[in-house]
């Protein structure tokens, strides 16, 4: 089956597919569906900014490792060692430190975003289809999940419902569903709630709370990756990671955190370009950067399996 989607072409390597039902198609531009903000929300949006960067600042300053000489006899944390694989960059031996500019993370495949029910139903039976299809040679099958909402910017206000949801299976394509709109319909509903589907995300737990506060919906099999991450990283103390600091720490990347955008309003009639990427590329990188971390040896297994061994024993001549 295939959607009967128009499809652009978004910059070099995108592919958005806006799906439709066979009495509606769109063309839209972003200048067309940007309501712009009044002058109290972006006051609001760059105190909240400010205060994100600043929050930001002051964990990679927490997160900054000094090396030294060889000489020294010192060693880098286990935690940082451990990530000398390669899914790392080649940082110089002197000084390795988050404070450094690295690219940012663009998903590079395809876009699919439905936005009314039964485009909603059509791209979930077509998911489920294609996870079916993977299970035969697969143990186990994670998706990256994310939502996104409408903030609010007054005092007493609570925010929006749940108005975005981004599902990613692969490096070939996201599903980005317009809930807002769509509601959820039981094909979604079916694999939210099956329990051999891993759902992996940061802060997933409070984002399948808010989904079943807002549409009575419960998502099983959540897999929290800053719990993973602690787990394989070995760190000692457990670390509140963000999506964007494990993406930093694991594949060098940055990933993009915009304010008009984070804080944009996520329900308006159609998304904008930017919004489809933006959503795209979180459910993306939860997807890829619990993939890499599975890769990654479980320290404890580990050290229980060295002290399990034997002794060889050799007898005197």
């Amino acid at each position: 089956m295939e959607f009967p989607c128009s499809s652009n072409r978004a910059g070099a390597s995108t592919e958005l597919s806006v799906c439709s039902s066979p009495s509606s198609s769109y063309s839209f531009s972003v200048s067309e569906f940007d309501q712009p903000f009044t002058e109290q929300q972006l006051q609001a949006i760059e105190a909240i900014e400010a205060e994100y960067q600043a929050t930001t600042a002051k964990r990679r300053r927490e997160n900054e490792v000094l090396c030294v000489s060889p000489n020294s006899g010192r060693r880098l944390p286990r935690s940082i060692s451990s990530l000398q694989s390669p899914h790392s960059s080649p940082l110089s031996p002197c000084r390795v430190t988050s404070m450094m500019r690295f690219p940012a993370l663009k998903f590079g495949g395809r876009i699919v975003y439905s936005r009314t029910a039964s485009e909603v139903d059509r791209a979930s039976r077509e998911l489920a289809k294609k996870i079916n299809s993977m299970r035969k040679g697969m143990d186990q099958i994670t998706i990256g999940f994310d939502i996104e909402w409408k903030p609010t910017f007054r005092r007493g206000v609570p925010p929006g419902k749940a108005a975005v949801m981004q599902l990613c299976l692969d490096h070939s394509q996201c599903h980005v569903m317009h809930i807002i709109h769509s509601g959820i319909p039981r094909s979604l509903q079916a694999l939210l709630e099956d329990n051999t589907l891993s759902k992996a995300g940061v802060g997933i737990v409070n984002d399948a709370m808010k989904v079943f506060k807002d549409y009575n919906v419960s998502i099983r099999a959540v897999d929290e990756i800053s719990n993973l991450a602690n787990q394989k990283l070995a760190a000692g103390v457990p670390k509140k990671w963000s999506l964007g600091s494990l993406t930093e720490a694991l594949i060098s990347k940055e990933l993009p955190k915009p304010s008009k955008i984070r804080l944009g309003n996520w329900e308006v009639a159609m998304l904008s370009k930017e919004q489809l990427h933006y959503a795209a590329t979180d459910a993306f990188a939860s997807w890829y950067l619990h993939e890499i971390l599975k890769g990654f040896p479980d320290p404890q297994k580990a050290a229980d399996s060295e002290g399990d061994e034997e002794p060889i024993c050799v007898m005197p001549q």
